[in-house]
């Protein structure tokens, strides 16, 4: 009875979620990037390094990717110390000077390592940038808070065409909690939580943060309580606030690994991702067997899509318009895995995975073994489809459970040249670190006046992506392996990788691909100047 109505559920969901797939508009907005990081916590002082139990060797190496990276400001997701004294949290405080130094700002929050009243108090003295005052605003504004015991603990702020939504979870500023225990302090703040989120930017985009997960794979508490099926008329509500919001990402921290999943509500109505920050710390833990969600879920409500331990990272997202990016960077811990560390390690960060969504795009959830060929959307004329394509995953996560793929649209104007809009698509991607996918086929249609007609014949033009200095080339050219082959046509089951054709009865053209470059258009492959 259970699995029948796990399916229901999951069904329900879905056909809200993904088969709807409403697409919204978003107003134009400069493009920006933000840092997000995890817990900092530190034991002994051993190389001198990292004072007062708190990871400065490893905040300055994250400081400096930051800025590297050119974001506007860093959100912190809680436990910036070991110990929550005083000492800590001022010792946390300073190794944020190297940002401010630069023109980056650092938005932090609390975690249950300095959950105590007096901690609160020295939070607010620390970052009045919480409470939108003094000299480190990075351009934010709109600074607001549910409450006075909770003013710069909980806060919200906008930035270009984004809010942004901070949740404090702990002992508040007067030394209570609500209803008396700290596992319900989110749940009177839930008002303020719907209203933050109902007046960000017109047209724009919304993140949540805090300390604790959805659902978490090590530890059993979240942010609504003692574990994942505390609260749920409370959730029920948040999710649905989030949800209603076009909220797509929360972030956390607490459990010292990167996980990505989507969960859903209690009550199958909503989801959001729930991203797992991976740690900063001294500390990785691995995920429990059997996980929280099959332990206290029935149905079970969390589908992995990412899954990592054992690396110190971060993460930057790219807000473009309507569109936005998340990239991954991590390191290994620098002891060998499932290990605490003693010294601080020199790291070395690559991209472990790129995913993103755009408010004017589609979102679709396909799972091991099923087709990709769900994926359609359109946009200014321009219709887009995978049309063949299966998911062949075999990954898994910790735990056994399979990885899924949150398969995501989006689209920009038509450039100068182009016979289409430009397609982004994300999440396809079949292994952390790995550029490579499913074998797939992308098809766009074209409106031929702004192509060279003669060059249907010889294969003069199709359906192009940029390449990683930018430049649009041949989709099949970024494959793997395989032989670009030219077809007049339309695309037909079977056609090996690195095939492509234009089918001028219907417009359309098609590549046959194994890559995750996110941007696809249709153009002529060699240069032309009649721009119209």
């Amino acid at each position: 009875m259970a699995r029948t109505r796990f399916g229901q559920r999951w069904m329900l969901a879905l056909v809200v979620l993904f088969a709807l797939a409403v697409s919204r508009s978003a107003s134009a907005a400069d493009k920006f990037s933000f840092g997000v990081m995890s817990d900092t916590q530190w034991k002994a002082n051993i190389d001198g390094k990292n004072p007062n139990t708190v990871a400065v060797g490893i905040i300055g190496q994250l400081n400096q990717e930051f800025i590297r990276g050119g974001v506007k400001f860093v959100i912190q997701v809680g436990d910036l110390t070991d110990n929550g004294s005083a000492a800590a949290m001022q010792t946390r405080a300073d190794a944020a000077q190297a940002l401010y130094v630069a023109g980056v700002g650092f938005f932090p929050l609390r975690g249950n390592h300095e959950s105590s009243g007096a901690a609160a108090l020295q939070f607010q003295t620390l970052y009045p940038q919480s409470q939108g005052t003094g000299d480190h605003l990075a351009g934010a504004t709109g600074f607001t808070s549910p409450m006075q015991t909770l003013a710069g603990l909980s806060y919200a702020f906008d930035y270009g065409n984004a809010r942004f939504v901070l949740l404090d979870q702990f002992t508040r500023t007067d030394g209570t909690n609500y209803l008396g225990s700290s596992n319900n302090n989110v749940v009177d703040q839930l008002p303020w939580i719907g209203s933050a989120l109902a007046a960000r930017p017109a047209g724009g985009h919304a993140f949540v943060f805090g300390h604790k997960g959805f659902i978490t794979e090590n530890h059993t508490d979240t942010l609504f309580g003692a574990n994942p099926a505390s609260n749920a008329d409370a959730q029920n509500a948040f999710f649905a606030s989030l949800f209603g919001n076009d909220v797509r990402y929360y972030f956390g921290g607490h459990d010292h690994m990167h996980n990505r999943a989507l969960v859903l509500s209690p009550d199958g109505s909503a989801a959001v991702q729930d991203i797992t920050a991976s740690s900063n710390s001294y500390k990785f833990y691995v995920p429990l067997v059997p996980p929280n969600d099959v332990v206290y879920d029935d149905p079970q409500r969390e589908i992995e899509l990412s899954q990592e331990l054992f690396t110190v990272g971060y993460y930057i997202v790219t807000v473009d318009g309507p569109r936005v990016t998340v990239d991954h960077y991590a390191s290994p811990n620098g002891c060998g895995g499932d290990c605490d560390l003693s010294v601080t390690p020199a790291l070395t960060f690559s991209k472990r995975e790129t995913f993103g969504y755009s408010l004017n795009g589609k979102e679709f959830l396909v799972r091991p073994g099923q087709r990709y060929d769900v994926v359609k959307d359109g946009y200014a004329g321009t219709t887009a489809a995978i049309l063949d394509g299966v998911d062949g995953s075999n990954q898994t996560d910790h735990a056994g459970r399979p990885l899924s793929h949150v398969v995501t649209t989006g689209w920009s104007e038509r450039e100068c040249g182009a016979g289409s809009s430009t397609l982004y698509l994300w999440g396809m991607a079949t292994a952390m670190g790995s550029d490579r996918t499913d074998v797939h086929v992308v098809s766009l249609s074209y409106d031929p006046k702004y192509l060279r007609a003669e060059a249907i014949g010889n294969g003069g033009f199709g359906v192009v992506a940029k390449d990683p200095t930018g430049a649009w080339v041949n989709a099949v050219a970024l494959n793997s392996g395989g032989v670009p082959t030219y077809v007049m046509g339309p695309y037909a089951p079977g056609y090996a990788l690195g095939t492509y054709g234009v089918d001028p009865d219907t417009k359309t053209a098609w590549a046959v691909i194994d890559h995750t470059n996110a941007q696809f258009k249709v153009t002529n492959f060699e240069a032309t100047k009649n721009c119209r």
